[in-house]
């Protein structure tokens, strides 16, 4: 559209127009992102690598190793008193909980002799997600689902404290129910948690291998008011293990001590969607605001806070901010691209099209000009030369806006006005014959008659034709339209002597 609206063409320095469609839609897409991806499983991973927390002191794992298979033999062909008489050893060393990760759904000899192992509260059983939560009547111990969050790479990286069961009903987690056992209040919630990265510590008690505490060859101390897990760590024999974000691979009883420990730590807090949704809105907008490359910067901004507030034990989705702030300045990229784009065809004075996009409007309506003739009136402003010498260039351009802003309340739907010359206007005329031309033209020449500037003298002479059969290309269209005007303005000045 080559014709502009009033209050464009009429405010002079109308700063950055196209600003004032950025900024809704600058807020509108950013709350549609934030909306559309609220994780950042990346960034978190990133941040659990790079800050790991410390391996909680309180967390032990006894784990069934290969030794303790080539002492044992097969894990499904033991005799199932070897758990009593290490759950034993562990109660007498005064452990906080104990979790058995080893699934014992299965029937065997002597399961009637680990009930009173089996029934102890502080004593917690896995089982597989579908699994009965009751293995046997007389095992009175809670149970819990040994599952873990396995992302399609194969890593790790979530866990929850419970798992539907069912259409209406939640079923705890193992790493859930031992955490309950050792004191700490957690509410059977299915959102998943990021599960917090520990790096190796070599000043940790390493994992303890499960002949000895069966042999009873451990440190009472060491065990003392902790939580244990036990579980298969041996390799080649089929044991959960999976990948973490470091991409290593570690046994699953490991993991679920991980899980266990993110439990009795302070748990990481999600920003409400609505929270992310305004802040992705206010950096967006932010970017819009700040224009150039400033978008960027406030973007690795938004990345940088995800640190502090990670330290804080809050997920800020960094990444889905800094992708708001990148489609603002997007957008405001877009917008210098389409004022350079129309740099090149506007008048910046008048906010009219100039003399290149009236040739491109006559060449893209030309072809039509049987089925809707085009006429076009050309205007010029005698004496205009003398207000710019007498008082200045602004009140030569106060006088051409006047001017415009006269012409424009002719304009009609579908009209496109140009300025043509530094005193000169043109208008393309749409759907327009000989007998409407001449009202026209009539009636805009009485508009601009009463132009004047102070006490100088001025005279506007309008011109106009329209297509027909003596027309046969634009440069006819214009020199008839000319030698009209050049007609009204000598039949004027012989008026006036």
């Amino acid at each position: 559209m080559l014709g502009f609206p009033d209050s464009l063409s009429l405010r002079p320095g109308a700063a950055r127009p196209v600003q004032r469609l950025a900024l809704p839609l600058a807020a509108l897409l950013a709350a549609a992102l934030a909306w559309s991806m609220p994780e950042n499983g990346l960034l978190w991973d990133a941040l659990n690598r790079a800050l790991p927390s410390p391996p909680d002191g309180r967390v032990l794992v006894v784990g069934i190793d290969d030794a303790t298979l080539r002492d044992y033999g097969r894990i499904g062909s033991w005799p199932r008193e070897l758990y009593a008489q290490a759950l034993n050893t562990l109660e007498q060393a005064g452990v906080a909980a104990i979790g058995v990760d080893v699934l014992l759904a299965d029937p065997a000899r002597n399961d009637a002799a680990l009930a009173a192992v089996f029934s102890r509260p502080n004593v917690v059983l896995a089982t597989a997600p579908g699994e009965p939560t009751a293995l046997r009547p007389d095992w009175r111990s809670p149970t819990g689902i040994s599952a873990l969050n396995l992302s399609d790479d194969g890593i790790v990286r979530f866990f929850q404290a419970a798992y539907p069961d069912g259409a209406s009903t939640l079923a705890p987690s193992f790493a859930r129910q031992l955490a309950v056992a050792a004191g700490r209040s957690v509410p059977l919630d299915p959102q998943p948690r990021v599960l917090r990265y520990s790096a190796p510590d070599p000043q940790r008690l390493p994992v303890v291998p499960f002949r000895d505490v069966v042999n009873g060859s451990i440190r009472y101390g060491d065990f003392q008011n902790r939580v244990v897990l036990v579980g298969l760590i041996a390799s080649g024999v089929g044991a959960p293990a999976v990948r973490d974000v470091s991409g290593q691979v570690v046994a699953g009883v490991e993991l679920q001590a991980r899980a266990v420990s993110s439990l009795l730590s302070a748990p990481f807090i999600s920003l409400p969607l609505w929270t992310v949704m305004l802040a992705g809105v206010l950096a967006a907008v932010a970017a819009v605001l700040a224009g150039g490359v400033w978008g960027f910067a406030i973007a690795l901004l938004a990345l940088a806070l995800a640190v502090p507030y990670w330290l804080l034990n809050s997920l800020l989705p960094g990444v889905t901010l800094s992708l708001c702030a990148v489609l603002g300045t997007g957008l405001v990229m877009l917008e210098r691209w389409w004022i350079l784009r129309r740099s090149g065809v506007r008048d910046p004075l008048t906010g009219f099209g100039n003399r290149l996009a009236f040739t491109r409007a006559v060449e893209s309506r030309w072809q039509g000009r049987q089925s809707r003739p085009l006429g076009l009136l050309l205007v010029d402003l005698s004496g205009f030369r003398k207000v710019n010498s007498v008082y200045g260039y602004a009140a030569g351009d106060e006088l051409l806006r006047e001017l415009a802003g006269r012409i424009m309340q002719h304009k009609r739907r579908g009209d496109l006005i140009f300025r043509w010359g530094p005193d000169e206007f043109a208008v393309l005329l749409d759907n327009t014959a000989s007998a409407e031309l001449a009202d026209l033209t009539r009636r805009v020449q009485l508009s601009l008659d009463t132009v004047a500037y102070r006490d100088l003298s001025l005279q506007a002479s309008v011109g106009g034709a329209s297509t027909g059969p003596d027309i046969n290309t634009p440069s006819d269209l214009i020199e008839a339209a000319s030698r009209s005007r050049y007609r009204i303005k000598y039949q004027r000045q012989q008026w006036r002597v």
